[in-house]
């Protein structure tokens, strides 16, 4: 097996896993950080980038969220699927007090997630919540064909998605998860203990712990070294940037504005959104300075894309084809175009190329249109109103997802 920048340490008589910034000198990562979209978000966010926390930061490869797998093991794993999920959505609805007769990690679990930090500012998640609703398609947009896709370049970030097979249970219904979790984590009071967002939070995490014992226990060639503790805290971190950092910084280039308390709002409803799903509190960070120097010492051990990140790239484009939310084959096509010149647009080139993106004619018409649009539409219609068309437009969408993927289960 080939080991890539990655040292094995041994301290009394236990081994321990030392990971190194295998990737700092190689081409795809100079060229995304002193060219490409790297060195744009440097400009949008006045980050000083170096390695020189790496160490802080590395041992997050090989830490999980230990609260939810242990509340996997007691709960899921030792009785009916349907009776654990039960079980937990009557914990999320009701909550979970000291006198109560529950395991205790469920009691960890939940003590937590009900407990108010003490940095949370409520005006702040308002926000960023607006911010996410009034930003309309774009905002979609932007999680599918900047966040989502982009995300496919760093091939060891995606291995749980491949050993778990999400390629066959298909990118429409990979979305519409996605998209249900987004959307009610996103609104007023989403996150209110008992409320929608918190359940989709709490459901999330259990999830993903879900996922990582079963890779654990049945996917023997895991190659902790190389790839992390599956779903990993750090990984984890990178995914939630994508959510705040890239997110701002691809409504940017679409034309959207916005205003400093939004941005700032952002990064709090996702900060919270992080620690709700157990993520580390030191890897959540405040403003997109932060986030840029997180992220920039994330980069540098990922890969870029292999044959999986490619399988997964396509499988995205073409749910435009295999959706049945347009009725004519043509309405499906020219929706998978338009997907194509967003992604060449918000990406970097090399990017694109990497992930086999097809090099489409007039790629950049439509995303110049929308940013000319963004533009005049911002200074003719009020704030509120843009909050009130852009939610209604996210709920319509949902609405569609969930529809075309009901009788399916969520997990």
């Amino acid at each position: 097996m080939k080991n890539f920048g990655v040292k094995l340490v041994f301290l009394s008589s236990m081994e321990k896993i030392v990971l190194q910034p295998r990737c700092k000198d190689s081409l795809h990562f100079k060229n995304f950080w002193e060219r490409g979209n790297g060195k744009q978000l440097i400009e949008f966010s006045g980050a000083e980038v170096s390695l020189k926390d790496f160490e802080q930061f590395a041992s997050y490869y090989y830490h999980v969220d230990e609260i939810g797998d242990e509340v996997v093991k007691e709960v899921y794993l030792t009785k009916k699927f349907h009776e654990a999920s039960r079980e937990i959505e009557h914990y999320i609805r009701n909550g979970v007090s000291e006198n109560d007769n529950v395991p205790e990690s469920v009691k960890k679990l939940f003590f937590q997630t009900q407990s108010i930090p003490e940095w949370l500012d409520k005006d702040l998640l308002k926000s960023g919540a607006e911010l996410c609703m009034r930003s309309g398609l774009d905002a979609l947009i932007s999680l599918r064909d900047y966040c989502l896709i982009g995300g496919y370049d760093y091939a060891y970030l995606n291995k749980p998605l491949i050993v778990t097979e999400a390629l066959k249970k298909g990118a429409v219904k990979r979305l519409s998860e996605t998209l249900d979790f987004w959307v009610n984590a996103t609104r007023y009071d989403a996150l209110e203990v008992h409320a929608k967002g918190y359940e989709f939070a709490i459901k999330t995490r259990l999830i993903h712990s879900y996922a990582r014992l079963s890779v654990k226990k049945h996917y023997t060639n895991w190659d902790t070294e190389n790839w992390g503790e599956p779903i990993n805290s750090w990984d984890m971190m990178a995914t939630y940037i994508g959510f705040s950092l890239v997110f701002l910084h691809s409504l940017q280039k679409l034309g959207n504005t916005f205003s400093a308390e939004e941005e700032q709002g952002i990064f709090h409803l996702w900060k919270y959104i992080g620690y709700l799903l157990g993520v580390p509190e030191r890897l959540l960070p405040d403003d997109k300075k932060q986030a840029t120097e997180y992220f920039y010492l994330w980069t540098s051990v990922q890969p870029p894309s292999d044959k999986d990140s490619v399988l997964l790239a396509h499988s995205l484009l073409n749910e435009s084809l295999e959706n049945p939310i347009l009725k004519f084959k043509f309405q499906r096509k020219n929706l998978r175009y338009l997907h194509i010149c967003c992604t060449w647009f918000l990406l970097d080139d090399e990017v694109c190329k990497r992930l086999e993106i097809p090099n489409v004619s007039n790629k950049n018409g439509f995303p110049k249109a929308k940013r000319f649009f963004n533009k005049l539409y911002t200074t003719v219609v009020s704030r509120e109103a843009q909050i009130k068309a852009g939610n209604k437009r996210h709920l319509k969408v949902l609405k569609d997802y969930l529809e075309i993927t009901k009788g399916s289960n969520f997990h």
